[in-house]
């Protein structure tokens, strides 16, 4: 098996698994949906800049994605939850949003051996949502402008988790409804740092 086709195989899946389509894929990168098809059909590689911006949206690195071995891991992982079956006490835990509480305790049920770190997570920009941020906070005298409000609600029922099991470590978003984990490809030891997209802040070890 080639390279080429390796690569193919592990790309469609990841996008796939991290239920983004070819035209959503193609916006993250920047390149045209032709060139997403193109290398889900075998007839090229992407150069290294948009390998390293794959390895950033799926949590692979770039020699996973080009080996010819199958990966331990790739792609995002979702499993659905019921938050309502977790009873959770703020004024026993401290934390004073219930649902805040409720989805720690699914992490830490999920991955009990583990030291779980909670992250405070903002949502990059891209260059013309900056553009269009900068222009609507200059004409309103707001502090900021509508792509960053709307990402800022978008993120609001999300909790972010950083796990170290061990010598690994998932990015690990929890919502009402699923808990979504993803095995990083390096291991991260700075208090901020991105993932994707994404801006994020250790804000230390959950208590268990």
């Amino acid at each position: 098996m080639d390279t080429a086709t390796t690569f193919a195989e592990k790309l469609r899946e990841a996008r796939k698994n991290a239920g983004l389509t070819q035209e959503q894929l193609a916006e993250k990168l920047l390149v045209s949906r032709q060139a997403i098809t193109k290398w889900e059909s075998e007839k090229g590689l992407p150069d290294i800049e948009n390998l390293k911006r794959l390895s950033q949206i799926f949590g692979i690195s770039i020699d996973d994605l080009l080996s010819s071995k199958e990966t331990e891991f790739y792609g995002v992982y979702r499993e659905q939850i019921g938050l309502g079956h977790y009873e959770y006490h703020p004024k026993l835990h401290g934390v004073w949003r219930k649902k805040t509480g409720q989805k720690d305790m699914v992490v830490l049920e999920k991955f009990p051996d583990a030291q779980i770190h909670r992250l405070i997570c903002k949502q990059v920009l891209s260059q013309n949502e900056k553009i269009l941020d900068n222009l609507i906070g200059f004409l309103t005298d707001a502090p900021f402008g509508i792509p960053e409000l709307i990402y800022s609600l978008k993120n609001l029922e999300k909790e972010f988790y950083l796990i170290c099991q061990g010598e690994q470590q998932f990015f690990t978003v929890v919502t009402d409804e699923w808990i979504e984990s993803r095995k990083l490809p390096q291991k991260i030891s700075e208090k901020k740092f991105q993932i994707g997209d994404l801006l994020l802040t250790d804000c230390g070890v959950l208590p268990k």
